[in-house]
């Protein structure tokens, strides 16, 4: 199984902080957001994150990980 976590604006977005999916055979961070988003493509200013590591979309998921999706932020 695969833990996800949302932040800030996406967590609005989706409507919850986090989900869980089954781990697959050859599983990408962008598959993952494909099983939890219903479609909707990832943004491309959106930052991932595999057990608190940044990585990209084609970065492999495995059973036990957990993903993390941060929308950019601003501030001043």
């Amino acid at each position: 199984m695969v833990t996800v976590r949302f932040f800030a604006s996406l967590r609005e977005e989706l409507g919850r902080p986090d989900a869980r999916v089954e781990a697959e055979a050859g599983m990408t961070v962008a598959d993952v957001w494909d099983r939890i988003s219903a479609g909707r493509p990832l943004p491309g200013n959106v930052l991932a994150a595999v057990n608190l590591n940044y990585v990209d979309g084609g970065h492999p998921v495995g059973d036990g990980d957990e993903v993390a999706f941060f929308p950019p932020v601003t501030g001043g």
